[in-house]
């Protein structure tokens, strides 16, 4: 393989890999990324890297005068590369399957494994995927992933749940990890294939989609399912995740199905409310306590070791006196994911959760488990 590049592609290849790449070395060569210049007349260097979970490849425009494929150390090209000028960059692959770097009058030579060795991604049948607003599900994935398990031991949480609903085109993603939840409708439009039985897409899946949504929002993703595996297609990228295999739980019985308590409150207000008094919660239980009284909210904390803190916010409610706690991180996740300027908190009593719904968008819900106060 013998090729030239300009830095600013090579560089920008290498970054969005750099997350992918496997590091608890598990499997050596997953550190690799697989370098492939094997279609001369594509005209076009594929950079892919996978750890067998999430993986993502592509295509970036490249003068090439040798055909060939290697896989190298992905972070240590990518520092390599990020050091170097800003000229165009000259690699070639030698018969002891070493890479040579050129650029300017700098020249780095890097070891590297025979890409017959790297695992191959997977690629869709025709017609399996379908066009998506980048802008659309990159906010589904903001409202949502915060409530994801970060517990290995209960790996059927440990990612968002994606269903097609029965309103023709309406999708909605949902995520809980046994102490919150939240949910988020929107209309897509046209059918996914794949997608009906439902599907439960990683964590890590879920940021890696997110950060290739966000490199460009005006413009639409193809997106689909197939087997075990979802792909998302964006131009010359191409995302592909393993998708949890398990069974999602019945989400359905934690949304309250009947509230007695209301009130309106604005977001901005409520969030620094928190973030101040959370400063004296209980470091293991971050709990704070919500006294709902006429017209009236005291949040207060309290921990042994430290001390006490409250404060008391005007809010429009008349019902009687009542009082219950909240993890107060859980409730800060909650209120910064609506991306709302006020919410509608709803409630049954002291031991039932709490709704969280944005007043300009019916189709989110958050809904967080109280705390024995």
């Amino acid at each position: 393989m013998k090729l030239t590049i300009s830095k600013s592609e090579l560089q920008k290849g290498l970054t969005r890999i750099q997350s992918v790449v496997e590091k608890r070395n598990t499997m050596p060569i997953l550190a690799n990324a697989l370098l492939d210049a094997s279609n001369k007349k594509s005209k076009t260097l594929t950079l892919a890297a996978t750890d067998l979970e999430v993986g993502i490849r592509g295509s970036h425009p490249a003068n090439i005068e040798t055909a060939g494929k290697i896989t190298v150390s992905a972070k240590k090209l990518y520092e390599i590369v990020r050091e170097l000028p800003d000229e165009k960059i000259a690699l070639a692959v030698t018969d002891n399957a070493y890479v040579e770097i050129r650029c300017g009058r700098a020249q780095f030579t890097l070891a590297g494994n025979a890409a017959d060795e790297y695992p191959t991604l997977p690629n869709f049948s025709a017609g399996k995927t379908a066009p998506v607003q980048a802008l659309f599900l990159s906010e589904m994935i903001d409202r949502t992933m915060y409530a994801a398990s970060a517990d290995e031991t209960r790996y059927n949480l440990n990612g968002v749940y994606f269903e097609q609903l029965k309103d023709a085109g309406k999708v909605r993603m949902v995520a809980t990890d046994g102490h919150r939840l939240a949910i988020v409708d929107r209309m897509l439009g046209s059918e996914l294939a794949g997608l009906k039985p439902g599907v439960i897409i990683p964590r890590k899946g879920l940021a890696e989609l997110k950060r290739l949504l966000d490199e460009e929002d005006d413009s639409d993703v193809e997106l689909g399912f197939e087997g075990n595996s979802g792909l998302v297609r964006r131009g010359d990228v191409t995302l592909v995740m393993r998708l949890i295999e398990g069974e999602f739980p019945n989400y359905q019985q934690v949304i309250p199905k009947e509230t007695s308590i209301h009130l309106t409150v604005v977001v901005e207000t409520l969030s620094r409310a928190l973030r101040r008094v959370a400063l004296l919660s209980a470091e293991r239980s971050r709990a704070i306590k919500f006294e709902l009284s006429d017209g009236q909210l005291r949040l207060s904390s309290n921990n042994p070791d430290l001390g006490d803190a409250q404060e008391e916010l005007d809010v429009d409610y008349a019902g009687e006196p009542i009082t219950v706690a909240f993890n107060s991180r859980y409730l800060m996740d909650a209120l910064n994911s609506v991306k709302a300027k006020e919410v509608r908190l709803a409630f049954k009593d002291a031991t039932s959760p709490a709704q969280l719904i944005p007043t300009d968008d019916d189709d989110a819900l958050a809904v967080v488990m109280p705390m024995r106060v």
